[in-house]
């Protein structure tokens, strides 16, 4: 008994000498660097899909009209670089204003975080530029080439007339798309109405020439050429998001217990007595089709998915026609996955929403209670102050009055200090829309005060018409010693 057992186990325990058949008769080679195979995605429709694209219908639009928009006379969003202004709905917008785009970049920053920890890549699947003009070209490419089985023909078909006047017409449409681009962007800068003819009468500047050009080839190389490529290889948002995502964060997902073991099978397996120890996926490999990134999602959560829920529409498709209920791939969370509840408010996620809507809310006081208006004082630098022959002493000042409205202004000039001042210069400043005005003026101080070598003095501007605002300045006022005097 022992003896058998003890040769049982060897016999197991023996390895089994290798099959001369499955020996490579000469050393494989593995490619470091594989050439880039083109993905050709099916064009679906679904709920997503849907939803999708009338966001990004909604973005491409924002980005083509606002150019064109106008208040009062000026367009409604210019970046205005050489005069270092930026012109958002009526307000103007200086370089020393940069706090405010500062918080724009916070409150992005955190609603990138936000939504992440919330339902995953919506940023990617949705909203983001690359994926906005991807989907414009890969739409002119299907409207051209036809869907996926007839491009892909299209591709191995040997170069011909059909195919260069599909390929040229393809390539001329993606190039005047990439100039409408960057002739777009050009006109939030220099504005539309006055670039658009420079164009026709061949008269751009250089660095317009430079920026047209240049922003069309970026945008074909990226958008149109590589794709798929810039998600893979140079967005860095792709590499970090798992960082912030926690067990239930929404994620697409493949219903690995409902869906294994996959096989192909007709409509009506279970009535032909095929088929009956297979799960719900068919096998069909849709999902892999129609994914922007050619991944599978079936093997689960991978850094290139983008969450554009392409497969879950095309996967509810097929489970209508077999007759299996939905969402094979779907929307879900880690616990979901592993029947689990899901928590809707977890620490992270308050955190990040806590500070997004502070940080909102500071914006928008900020920029609701923001003055159109500064005023810089800037002493003489020549002579600290001037002794007149009767004793009296007076101070030159330059007033820096800005403008930053989109309006002329006129201003009432007035100054406070602890001891009565003679002014002398304009008492109403006329300061055009957006435009700096320097404006000198003098103060001096009777001989018969008392007062310290070193005194404050504010100047006060307030407008001469509604909506009515004010603004002050203090600076000092130099003097020999006059010791008594209300100084402090």
């Amino acid at each position: 008994m022992s003896t058998a057992a003890s040769t049982s186990e060897a016999g197991r325990s023996a390895p089994k000498p290798p099959d001369p058949a499955r020996q490579p008769s000469e050393p494989q080679e593995t490619l470091l660097y594989e050439r880039r195979k083109k993905i050709h995605t099916l064009w679906v429709n679904g709920k997503f899909q849907y939803l999708r694209r009338f966001t990004l219908l909604v973005l491409v639009l924002i980005f083509y009209v606002f150019p064109w928009l106008t208040w009062g006379d000026h367009p409604a969003v210019w970046f205005n670089l050489p005069e270092r202004k930026f012109v958002l709905l009526g307000a103007t917008f200086w370089p020393q204003e940069f706090v405010f785009l500062s918080w724009l970049l916070i409150i992005g920053a955190f609603s990138l975080f936000f939504f992440t920890v919330l339902a995953g890549r919506l940023w990617c699947g949705y909203a983001c530029p690359q994926t906005v003009w991807t989907y414009c070209y890969a739409w002119i490419e299907h409207v051209i080439e036809g869907d996926r089985n007839q491009r892909l023909k299209l591709e191995k078909m040997p170069w011909n007339f059909t195919k260069l006047r599909k390929k040229g017409l393809k390539w001329l449409l993606w190039a005047l798309f990439a100039f409408s681009i960057s002739i777009t962007f050009v006109g939030y800068f220099t504005p539309i109405r006055e670039l658009l003819p420079k164009i026709a009468a061949f008269d751009l500047g250089s660095w317009e020439r430079f920026w047209i050009l240049f922003a069309a080839g970026m945008s074909y190389l990226l958008s149109a050429a590589l794709r798929e490529q810039v998600c893979f290889h140079m967005c860095p948002y792709a590499r970090f998001q798992s960082v912030m995502f926690d067990r239930d964060t929404m994620i697409i997902s493949y219903d690995e217990d409902r869906g294994e073991p996959r096989g192909a099978r007709g409509r009506k397996v279970e009535d032909e007595g095929s088929g009956a120890n297979l799960g719900s996926c068919v096998n069909c490999n849709l999902c892999v089709h129609v994914c922007p990134m050619g991944i599978d999602i079936r093997n689960g959560l991978q850094y290139q998915c983008i969450g554009c829920a392409a497969c879950v529409d095309v996967c509810n498709s097929v489970m209508d026609r077999m007759g299996y209920e939905r969402n094979l791939v779907r929307y879900s969370s880690e616990h979901e996955d592993q029947h689990e509840k899901r928590s809707g408010l977890r620490p992270r996620l308050i955190g990040y929403g806590a500070i997004l809507l502070a940080m909102m809310i500071a914006f928008s006081w900020g920029v609701g209670t923001r003055v159109p208006l500064e005023l810089d004082i800037i002493r003489d630098r020549n002579r600290l102050y001037r002794e007149n022959w009767d004793g009296a002493v007076e101070n030159v000042y330059t007033l820096k009055i800005m403008n930053r409205e989109q309006r002329d202004r006129s201003y009432n000039i007035s100054v406070a200090g602890v001891i009565p001042f003679e002014y002398s210069g304009k008492e109403v400043a006329r300061v055009p829309a957006g435009t700096l005005l320097s404006l000198p003026v003098r103060l001096v101080a009777g001989p018969e005060e008392r007062y310290d070598s070193n005194i404050p003095v504010t100047f006060i501007l307030e407008t001469t018409d509604e909506p009515s605002f004010k603004v002050s300045h203090e600076s000092r006022f130099l003097s020999p010693a006059r010791g008594g005097g209300g100084g402090r």
